[in-house]
Formats: structure tokens, sequence, C-alpha cells
């Protein structure tokens, strides 16, 4: 499981996220197991060096045996290589869009690294994406979603209007939506264990939002106080994994990245798995 961030305001976006990976095996009679959880994996990444994109990702960690973390740098290689063979992902820096790149991301990881032959072993593959960034010459930032869901993937499509700020989560969903919304994503399940008719509940659910949902988010919040909202909501998410029964399958630390108009995208925290002191020169 993961919590996965994306976090729009006027000033730019923030990206956050978990490093939990669990590593699960089938029952016979076709539940799953934990085996392991890792805390060590990447969710966050730079997709362009030196411009403002980003994605963040959720559900699967790999694509046959190639994780994403490697495949996000093999298409950043590949939006900087004009070479004959890799020219249809190279990016013109003066005027890509956020669109392209979202379509290029979905094409790179759907339709040329799910291979007919992976389509066969892992049947129902699902990955989330959120693409965000900065077109060329944009003043607002976008968000892209790009969904595999059980080895299929619709077209990218946009979080919200661009003159439009919010906040999307996803993975866990159940800490945020107490926060935000002021109940769980039980409550439609609980209604129907209480016999309240059908076609009543989602008039009901959409009450309970318009009269408990608190404002956490402001469009015109600075940067640095987006950054600490997604963290909060990341640190929180981990936490109740932790002391809820069962495998905390949030955790691990929370990498960060902040995207805005003039200063690009930025890390805020990452963690690194050599000492940075000794390999001055690595990036990620």
């Amino acid at each position: 499981m993961t919590i996965a961030i994306s976090l729009k305001v006027h000033n730019g976006v923030v990206l956050a996220a978990d490093s939990a990976s669990t590593l699960v095996t089938p029952n016979p009679d076709g539940s799953t197991a934990v085996i392991n959880i890792f805390n060590t994996a990447r969710k966050v990444f730079n997709l362009y060096k030196g411009q403002p994109i980003g994605f963040v990702t959720w559900g699967a960690g790999s694509i046959g045996l190639a994780s994403i973390s490697t495949l996000a740098k093999d298409l950043r290689l590949r939006f900087t290589n004009k070479e004959p063979s890799h020219n249809e992902y190279w990016l013109d820096q003066e005027h890509y869009s956020m669109e392209q790149v979202a379509n290029l991301v979905r094409k790179f990881f759907f339709e040329e690294k799910y291979t007919q032959e992976l389509r066969k072993i892992q049947p129902n593959l699902s990955i989330g994406f959120i693409v965000a960034g900065y077109s060329a010459g944009e003043d607002l930032a976008e968000e892209w979603e790009i969904n595999i869901e059980k080895g299929e993937c619709s077209d990218p499509k946009p979080v919200r209007p661009k003159e439009e700020t919010g906040i999307t989560w996803a993975g866990e969903q159940e800490v945020i939506n107490r926060l935000i919304f002021g109940y769980g994503t039980q409550l439609s399940e609980v209604l129907t264990e209480l016999q309240v008719p059908f076609e009543q509940i989602p008039t009901i659910v959409e009450i309970f939002k318009l009269r408990l949902t608190k404002p956490w988010f402001y469009s015109p919040m600075p940067i640095k106080d987006a950054i600490d909202l997604a963290m909060f909501l990341a640190e929180a998410t981990i936490m109740f994994s932790r002391f809820t029964p069962g495998p905390p399958t949030v955790g691990g630390p929370v990498d960060v990245a902040a995207i805005t108009k003039h200063e690009g995208f930025k890390w805020v925290q990452r963690k690194l798995w050599y000492p940075p002191e000794l390999n001055p020169k690595e990036e990620v």
C-alpha cells in the first residue's frame, strides 16, 4: 500500500509519498499474505532535470522485473535523447506541454513496457501516476492522472482545470478522508448495513461532506505551507498504519518535492541509499 499526494496551490505543486513496498504471496483460497515490507521504495521522481516536471506513483512497484524507479530514470533519459531511435520521446524544452509529457509517460509505461508477454503474466497489473508540473512558458501548474487498472489504461486525464487548486491523494485513503471530509471510506457500507435506501446513500454522503469538510487548504497558501501540509498528511497516514492492527503497509521515510515556476523541481526531503559526502555528484 502507499500514500501518494499531489497538492496544488497558486505557487506550484507539492508531491509527497511514503516508502513502503509490500511483498505478498497468493494463498490457496485466493487471498494474499504479506511476506515482507520494505521501507526504501522510491515513488516521487524528477522526470526532466532542469525542467519543472515530476510524478508521484502508487500501486505496483514494478512492471515485470523492472522497478518503477529504474523505468522512471530510463524515461528521463529518453526525454533528452534526440537520436532517431528515441526521438519520439524527445521533449523540446521551449515548446513541450504537460499533456504531451503525460501521454509519453502512458506510452512508455503501458504501451512499451507492459508488453503482450507481461500482460499474460501480470493480467491484473494496477499502477497509478500523477504527472505534475509546468508546460513550457506557462504560468500555472498542471496535474495529469494516468491509471493502469487490471491491465487496461485509458488516456491521461487532467486532475482539475489549470486554473483550479486542490489536494489529490491515492493508495491508503482512510486517514486523509477522515481528516478532510470528516468521515471514513466505509461510510456508504455502514449506511447500507443500517438499511438506508440505496438511492438515498449518495445524497446522505454528500451532506456529510458538505457539513463536515474542514478548510485545511487555501489556494493562496505559500509553497512552504503546502509542503508542510503534504508532509503532515503523509506522516499521519504512516502513523495510522503503524498503530492499526495488521501489517504497517504505509511507512518509511516521506519523500517530498516542490515544483514551482521559477525554482523548478526541488527536493524538499528524500532518502538516499548512498552517503552523499562520498558521492557528491550522484543524483536521483
